[in-house]
């Protein structure tokens, strides 16, 4: 099994952009924190919508009350942050449990709907796989709920967004604000700095049987059979999202301290992975049956 740990980009600028990244420096000004029953009730798909875009909506709304966290979150809920360097209410982010404002989205697109979505405000803003895209001059017109809003700095520059939210529709949303606040039901700030949306759903789901994961790793193998004594037939060179069809019992692999004996049959490439190589907490694949 492998536990995933995330650490931030210290590259050039990009430390810079994510301590702007959900900090609602440049959104709006701290609120109280929000009534976290309340808040939930609100919290649903507020206009018609494809099943994708609703399951979009409803894992984002089963957050409601998370507290927000700079830097925490992941594709299977809460996680302990990071303390924000710019002190002020998230100096003590790493011991709160919740999202950030990017791994929310994160989540409830992975969870709602099986989509990957990248790390960051500003990959997840210029995500090619995107299927509409509508400006800041469109405003809320065109949406539907389950798409996403985008906040930057330079409204003209995708690479400049720092801030992310599910729409629900009728002029509201579904957000990690800033430090200090819980997951809340707000309504859409068309501020000089809203930068429009794009909507996910419409993206391929799992092919029948299946059921979808994400890879961690780097180049890591996919083999002929569940083990490693024959070579290669191809090789994933980063985190990926990969269709199981089934598992077994297998050779035994270790990596990071852990040992797994269990691999997964993945039909879009015809060969097999060790599941010690699947982003589950779980060594034997919940709801995958055994091959």
């Amino acid at each position: 099994m492998h536990r995933a740990n995330r650490t931030l980009a210290t590259a050039g600028g990009l430390l810079l952009a994510t301590a702007l990244a959900c900090t609602g420096t440049a959104v709006a000004a701290s609120s109280p924190l929000a009534s976290a029953a309340a808040a939930a009730g609100a919290c649903r798909p507020l206009a018609d919508a494809p099943a994708q875009a609703q399951a979009i909506v409803n894992a984002a709304c089963s957050q409601i009350g998370v507290p927000y966290s700079w830097g925490g979150g992941s594709l299977h809920g809460p996680t302990y942050g990071q303390d924000y360097p710019g002190g002020g209410p998230g100096a003590h982010d790493s011991q709160v449990k919740g999202f950030d404002c990017s791994h929310l989205v994160q989540y409830a697109a992975w969870q709602g709907a099986g989509i990957a979505l990248p790390e960051g405000t500003w990959n997840q803003a210029r995500w090619s796989g995107a299927t509409a895209r509508f400006t800041r001059a469109q405003g809320t017109a065109p949406l539907q709920p389950g798409d996403l809003l985008l906040w930057g700095s330079d409204p003209a520059n995708l690479g400049s967004v720092h801030h992310i939210a599910v729409y629900l529709g009728n002029g509201r949303m579904v957000e990690a604000r800033e430090s200090g606040t819980l997951v809340m039901v707000s309504d859409v700030r068309l501020n000089s700095q809203y930068a429009g949306a794009l909507r996910i759903a419409g993206t391929g789901q799992p092919p029948a049987d299946t059921k979808r994961f994400m890879t961690w790793g780097t180049d890591v193998s996919l083999r002929p059979e569940p083990g490693t004594r024959r070579p290669p037939v191809g090789r994933l060179p980063g985190p990926t999202a990969v269709d199981v069809l089934c598992q077994v019992r297998g050779e035994m692999v270790t990596a990071e301290g852990y040992s797994n004996d269990a691999w997964s049959y993945l039909p879009q490439y015809k060969a097999w992975i060790s599941n010690i190589y699947i982003d589950d907490p779980a060594a034997w694949l919940p709801g995958v049956p055994t091959c």
